[in-house]
């Protein structure tokens, strides 16, 4: 009987050395990846959120079977929660890029439209300006008509400051996006207003 004992203090001994031999790797496999993950971590809350919450999902994971001493589970995940961050950094380096990408397009494009809109801005002001005072409006164009162009010229005038402040405050696509919309009306009330250009 005295065999059984020795073959399960054995066994105990062979596990305890197992679980032992497993717990450094495991720390550091955690760490590791903690580690990674703590370098991208701000970038990622702006450019890839839902793939940072998943992540961070995995890596909770990791530290739950690491408080639990799972150690093997832990060495055995870490592979793949490691994967997982490196897509992340990926993502997020990619995301960045296009996000640059498109700040630097939508600086170009406001360059052109803060060189453009302000002028018809101000050929359409003088435009409304003369019509208000001698009340000869452009053909098939009555009072009423009119009223509506300024109401329209108006609403152009504050899209203007508005993309002038978002462009002011680092917005720079916002920015784009609304100057497009003031040039597009511009265009417009210049035909309707008969602006000469």
């Amino acid at each position: 009987m005295r065999m059984p004992a020795i073959i399960i203090t054995l066994a105990a001994a062979a596990m305890l050395a197992a679980c032992t031999s497993q717990k450094d790797p495991a720390e550091k496999a955690v760490a590791k990846i903690e580690a990674s993950l703590d370098e991208i971590r701000s970038d990622a809350q702006v450019y890839a959120a839902e793939q940072l919450l998943a992540t961070e999902t995995s890596v909770d994971r990791l530290k739950a079977n690491l408080a639990k001493q799972d150690y093997s589970a832990v060495v055995v995940g870490a592979p793949s929660v490691s994967s997982e961050v490196s897509a992340l950094k990926e993502a997020v380096t990619q995301a960045k890029a296009d996000a640059e990408a498109t700040n630097a397009a939508a600086q170009a494009e406001w360059s052109d439209l803060s060189a453009q809109v302000p002028t018809l801005v101000e050929k359409l002001q003088a435009r409304v300006d003369q019509l208000s005072r001698s009340r000869k409006y452009p053909k098939g164009m009555d009072k009423a008509a009119f009223d509506a162009a300024k109401e329209s010229f108006e609403a152009l005038k504050t899209e203007w400051t508005e993309a002038s402040g978002a462009f002011a405050s680092g917005e720079a696509a916002s920015a784009v996006r609304k100057a497009r919309g003031a040039k597009s009306k511009a265009e417009e009330l210049i035909t309707l207003l008969e602006v000469q250009v």
